[in-house]
């Protein structure tokens, strides 16, 4: 899958299928209709790329460790063309997103203190020509570039509408430059990944892979270092149903403190394992990954799930590490440690007596990861149809715990979502995405589909509704 080219298509029922052509075709229409009345001229491209739920496998992409998402419908359209001397990002939906201008110098900085949403695409237009430049490749010249965007991937929902955004304008910058053709899917899954860090999320590739290389209807386990995804097959009657919290989750805004102080977390306590497994702290202070301390751990307490928990729980300590702490185990200063780091040494400046809880974040992650190839095995199994769905559901359930208790990336509307689903008949539900609000994705019967989502309806939108946090008619776009 990551070898194969980026897709040209002329006909839309390609992407959207007979059913949803129709629609797709207007959208389209009333996209190239804006963009001509605004810049004079019809864009010369389209690229698009959908949003994704995570069925399993929750903050552990950016530590190594395999992923099982599945594409959604919903999605970002890019429209542009060469034109003018500036980069000039618009949006169909211009009174809430407005016009946003830069320089066509692809080296120039992405601001992250004063954050906008046309920082995704320039994010996107740096990773075209810093991807080009790793590989030795002549870069076409820097020119002007007309573009509006339009997406329909809910934003803060925990379905990716900044991967969205990111793989499309990458894809749209790259065909209208010329180069898309040398590009393959992996190529441009781990040039997005590595571009979207330039909003100040250190994203682990997860929501770009499966952006770029996801397929209607079918759930993938992408794995890192290549990049890779292969098809896993779901068992027959499952029907995975989204329903958004409508606690909006603003990812790049509140990174320092949620995301990616998740990221430092995990690198302390990879590296503290590392010097309690016998590592000198100073070789320990270079490892980046919990998946990277995973051989120690087996040739001390042997393979498996329950010696990774075993090894974390002796070796890590209960609650809070302070930052002293962990400098006087390593032996240098953490600032030194994350030198160039512009994201960690944001982190490392606003953390304060609540410290990093190393020991949670560690079991989380192993377990999680063990989770994920538990689902797929599942999936794989002889077992009989609904004992798959069953365990696939206490997988889901034991994930949601982990997440919540361990990691602490959910939040009181996420809890209640998820409580309610399960009232609703949901034989396993969880948060999907970094968390802190979006969506929780829930398993059910495929019969029972249109009971439960009338359940939920009345569990947790209708006081919603009552409140005049959300409207009736825009129930079916947070619960689907």
């Amino acid at each position: 899958m990551a070898s194969l080219a980026i897709p040209e298509v002329e006909e839309i029922e390609v992407v959207y299928g007979l059913e949803g052509a129709v629609e797709a075709t207007s959208r389209y229409q009333r996209l190239a209709a804006a963009f001509t009345a605004k810049y004079g001229q019809a864009p010369e491209l389209y690229a698009r790329a959908p949003g994704r739920v995570n069925l399993i496998g929750e903050h552990i992409d950016y530590e190594g460790y395999g992923v099982l998402p599945m594409a959604v419908r919903q999605d970002t359209i890019v429209a542009i063309r060469r034109g003018g001397d500036k980069l000039v990002v618009a949006n169909l939906e211009a009174a809430v997103y407005p016009d946003i201008e830069f320089g066509t110098d692809p080296a120039q900085p992405v601001d992250v203190v004063n954050h906008t949403w046309g920082n995704y695409f320039l994010s996107a237009y740096k990773g075209v020509f810093e991807h080009l430049a790793s590989k030795g490749v002549a870069a076409p010249p820097a020119v002007g570039l007309q573009v509006m965007v339009h997406g329909t991937v809910p934003l803060g929902s925990g379905l990716s509408s900044s991967a969205a955004i990111v793989c499309a304008s990458s894809l749209a910058v790259a065909a209208v430059l010329g180069v898309a053709g040398s590009l393959t899917k992996g190529d441009v899954a781990e040039f997005a990944c590595s571009a979207e860090r330039h909003v100040g999320v250190n994203s682990g590739g997860m929501d770009q892979a499966i952006s770029v290389m996801g397929m209607p209807g079918v759930a993938m386990l992408v794995e890192f270092n290549p990049v890779r995804a292969t098809d896993v097959q779901l068992p027959a009657g499952a029907t995975f149903v989204i329903a958004n919290s409508m606690a909006v989750s603003k990812k790049a805004e509140t990174a320092d403190r949620r995301y990616n102080l998740r990221v430092v977390e995990c690198r302390l306590a990879a590296m503290l394992l590392a010097v309690a497994l016998g590592k000198a702290p100073a070789e320990a202070a270079g490892i980046t990954t919990l998946k990277q301390v995973e051989p120690a751990i087996i040739d001390k307490y042997g393979p498996g799930a329950e010696e990774q928990d075993k090894a974390v729980r002796e070796l890590l300590h209960e609650g809070v590490y302070t930052p002293e702490e962990i400098e006087g185990l390593l032996q240098k200063p953490l600032s030194s440690m994350y030198e160039g780091n512009a994201s960690a040494l944001r982190v490392l400046g606003v953390v304060g007596p609540e410290g990093f809880r190393l020991r949670d974040r560690a079991l989380h992650v192993y377990s999680e990861a063990g989770r994920v190839y538990a689902f797929r095995d599942v999936c794989k199994s002889e077992a009989a149809g609904d004992d798959k769905l069953c365990q696939l559901g206490a997988l889901m359930d034991a994930s949601h715990a982990s997440c919540a208790e361990l990691f602490c990336c959910s939040c009181a509307e996420l809890d209640a979502l998820v409580g309610a689903a399960r009232q609703a008949g949901a034989l396993g539900a969880r948060l999907t995405g970094a968390g802190w609000g979006g969506c929780a994705v829930s398993l059910v019967r495929e019969a029972d589909a249109p009971k439960f989502i009338a359940a939920l309806r009345e569990q947790y939108y209708a006081p919603l509704v009552a409140q005049g946090a959300v409207k009736e008619e825009e129930l079916g776009q947070c619960l689907f």
